[in-house]
Order: structure tokens, then C-alpha cells, then sequence
């Protein structure tokens, strides 16, 4: 869930000064992930809860999930600092800039991990911080230490981490995970691959000089179309299941369904762009930024929904 970021020059120096050193950790998070993450947390409470949950528990949750955020990213930022070096969308990052030594990068992420442990244990459940440690463990171990750099699956096996929140959110409220909140989980899952292929269509050549196996690169721009409509397809189509649990009503269908129709459609013609040979970087920059704002509406939809019935 992250934008690629302006091409330039690394910067190689430490962070000099307080401020500057604040800001080479909020770097270190990720915040621009993050924020969308905690979005959807709090979307899933109001959903879990059938109404907005208390001020407190929205706070701890929130604060929760943004330290076990924080601990995946920093630790991800890591382990990765050899390859962010070399690509355009993340050569500015702390670690390979020189802001952060990477030995602190590492020891931030676990002291978070211990920070978001404890806030859940105190303020909202056992569960949510299992969860949340769940998605750390999955995002740093899964994902950037094997899949990564093993397989063009990388990115499908590795969205579970991205819907982790969701389950921590419900299980905030609710203490347990139900079905609803399975298929929230799934939407996010379903999500990920046609996002982030979109993305790796468009800096294609950076992953190539990480070495890191995306679709486009293995198997070619045209299988990457392919699957980057089965995957919307299906997205879609889950996203419609909430309604048939009856989870969420006809505010939310109307919505899903508005938000959908345009996914689908970039989707149709990135697909079609392999066949017409046009510009299919146009409609994957398209896809791509519409993905993200489609999730944070397709969300804010849920919550409408909710608080209306």
C-alpha cells in the first residue's frame, strides 16, 4: 500500500540533530503505509461493534497496531537494505541513506513489537496482541526473509500480513474472529496482488536491479494482466459476500458495487492494452492509484453503512 516514491540521488549521512533524528525513525514506519492500515482498523471496530467503540479502546488499538506496524517496517527496512540502495522508490529510505545505523533500525523494530505487545495486553485484549505479533512475525519471516526473493508469488502469499489489522480490529471489539471478519481479511488479501503488480509494471527495472522475482519480470507483462484481472474479479466479487452475511446492508452494496465497476474496468483495459499493444503503462499508473484510493473508500463505505442501520 505504498505510492513509488520521486527518483534521486541518495543521500549517505547520518541524521543530524533531534528533530532529525525523529524524523529518520517516522521514516523508518513507514507512516504513509501505516495510516491506511489504522484507517482500516478502526473501519472494522465500528463494523465489529454494530456503532463506534469507546474512545479509549479506539486509542489503544490504533496505538497498538501502529507499533506492531512500525516493528514489521523497521525490521523489513533491515533486512531489505541492500536492495532498497539500489531502487528508485526506496533509495531514500533511513537505512540506506545513512540516517539510521542499521543495527538501530533493527533494535527500534523489536523494542516496537515489545511495545505493541504490552500495549494490547493492558488496554484491549490477549487476542489483538497475538494477532498483531502474528502479523509482524508473517511480514518479517514469510514474506521479506523468504518469499521476497524466492518466488513471483511473493506478494500473494505475503498480503496476509496486510490484512492482520482487520483481524486485530475485530478482535478488539469483539474478542473473537468471526466470519465477517474473515472476509474482511480476505478483501485486503484479494487486494494486495493487483495493487502491487500495478505497481511493479510500473518500476519494473528497479526490481530487476534488486533481483527481486515480481510477476511482470518472471512471467512476462501479459500474464501480469492476466492475473491482475482475476484477481480484481474476485476481489469484487468477495467484497459482495459482507452483504450476503448480512454484515453490512444496501448502503455498503450501492458503494461496492460504484467502487468496483471502475476497478474492473482498468483492470479490462491493461488486460486488452496486451492485445492492442497501447499504452499499457498509462492503465497500470491508473490501476494503481486508484487501487489505493478504492480500498479507503470501499472501508469508509462499511463504516457509513454501519452507523446509518
Amino acid at each position: 500500500m505504498q505510492a513509488p516514491e520521486l527518483l534521486g540521488p541518495a543521500i549517505s549521512a547520518p541524521a543530524d540533530g533531534v528533530m532529525d533524528r525523529v524524523r529518520a525513525y517516522v521514516n523508518l514506519a513507514k507512516p504513509h503505509v501505516t495510516m491506511l492500515l489504522l484507517a482500516i482498523t478502526v473501519t472494522t471496530m465500528i463494523v465489529a461493534r454494530q456503532g463506534v467503540p469507546s474512545l479509549g479502546l479506539i486509542l489503544a488499538t490504533l496505538v497498538g497496531g501502529a507499533l506492531a506496524a512500525a516493528s514489521a517496517n523497521a525490521i523489513n527496512c533491515y533486512v531489505d537494505r541492500d536492495i532498497d540502495g539500489v531502487m528508485g522508490r526506496t533509495r531514500r529510505r533511513a537505512v540506506p541513506t545513512g540516517r539510521i545505523e542499521p543495527v538501530r533500525a533493527l533494535i527500534f523494530g523489536a523494542l516496537a513489537a515489545v511495545g505493541s505487545m504490552l500495549v494490547f495486553l493492558a488496554f484491549v485484549n490477549l487476542l489483538s496482541g497475538l494477532l498483531a505479533l502474528s502479523g509482524i512475525l508473517f511480514y518479517v519471516l514469510v514474506y521479506t526473509l523468504w518469499l521476497k526473493r524466492s518466488t513471483p508469488q511473493n506478494i500473494v502469499i505475503g498480503g496476509a500480513a496486510g490484512g492482520v489489522p482487520v483481524l486485530v480490529g475485530w478482535a478488539a471489539v469483539s474478542h473473537t474472529v468471526t466470519w465477517p471478519a474473515v472476509i474482511l481479511f480476505l478483501i485486503i488479501f484479494l487486494w494486495t496482488p493487483p495493487h502491487f503488480w500495478a505497481l511493479s509494471l510500473l518500476i519494473k527495472r528497479d526490481y530487476e536491479r534488486a533481483g527481486v522475482p515480481m510477476l511482470p519480470i518472471v512471467k512476462g507483462d501479459a500474464e501480469a494482466h492476466r492475473q491482475i484481472l482475476l484477481y480484481t474479479f474476485a476481489l469484487v466479487m468477495v467484497t459482495l459476500l459482507l452483504v450476503q452475511l448480512k454484515a453490512l446492508g444496501f448502503v455498503y452494496l450501492v458503494a461496492a458495487l460504484a467502487l468496483g465497476a471502475p476497478l474492473i474496468y482498468l483492470s479490462l483495459r491493461l488486460f486488452w492494452s496486451t492485445v492492442a499493444s497501447t499504452d499499457a503503462a498509462r492503465w497500470a499508473n491508473r490501476l494503481f492509484w486508484y487501487s489505493n484510493s478504492y480500498l479507503a473508500l470501499l472501508f469508509a463505505a462499511m463504516a457509513v453503512d454501519r452507523l446509518i442501520r
